[in-house]
């Protein structure tokens, strides 16, 4: 006899305050950014029983705090589910990011002027989710964190090659969805904005 249907979530944190004085790690939510994370918790997903995960970055971890009150659970940190390392060039402004960005699922094997490799974020992103599905074996799981990151581990689950094709929506505050089954996870909904998202 099976259990309940159970599912992975992957939510990209929202818009943020840039500030070229920080570092990318520590930007938080734009008050845009706080106020479509505020109304999603208020259309009362994700449901319960749920699990909250986050990357360790400022954005992620109060997006996830947001969804998580409600629930009244923890945000566990998963410390591998950061953003793609982009030390080496620091903060770029716009345009010179987007290029940046298309070199970077352009070229998965290889780095992009000293970002981190797309196959490398990937692997770990892949070994995150099998920590946490080994260790809670019930419920859902909301994972909280990044555009780049949250579509390679949603490349590697679909099968499909890196390509920027399958990125998120400009300005972040995507779901996409999988479900859990066995040791595995099938992605059943590709990136959506979170505004299509009800738990009622």
């Amino acid at each position: 006899m099976t259990g309940p249907a159970r599912f992975l979530f992957y939510l990209s944190h929202p818009q943020v305050n840039i500030d070229p004085e920080q570092p990318v790690t520590d930007w938080s939510l734009s008050n845009t950014g706080w106020a479509r994370v505020m109304a999603l918790a208020a259309r009362r997903w994700p449901k319960v029983p749920c699990r909250v995960f986050s990357s360790p970055e400022t954005k992620a971890r109060q997006t996830a705090a947001i969804l998580a009150t409600p629930l009244g659970v923890p945000v566990n940190i998963l410390p591998r589910t950061g953003e793609v390392d982009r030390s080496a060039t620091g903060h770029l402004p716009h345009d010179e990011h987007e290029a940046q960005a298309d070199l970077l699922f352009g070229d998965p094997s290889n780095s992009a002027n000293g970002w981190e490799r797309a196959v490398d974020a990937q692997a770990r992103m892949l070994a995150s989710v099998a920590q946490i599905q080994r260790t809670h074996l019930d419920g859902d799981l909301l994972m909280v964190g990044h555009g780049a990151v949250g579509s390679f581990l949603w490349c590697a689950l679909a099968g499909r090659r890196i390509h920027r094709s399958e990125d998120q929506y400009p300005g972040g505050g995507c779901i996409w969805m999988a479900s859990l089954t066995g040791t595995g996870a099938k992605p059943i909904q590709s990136w959506a904005p979170m505004e299509a998202y009800s738990g009622a």
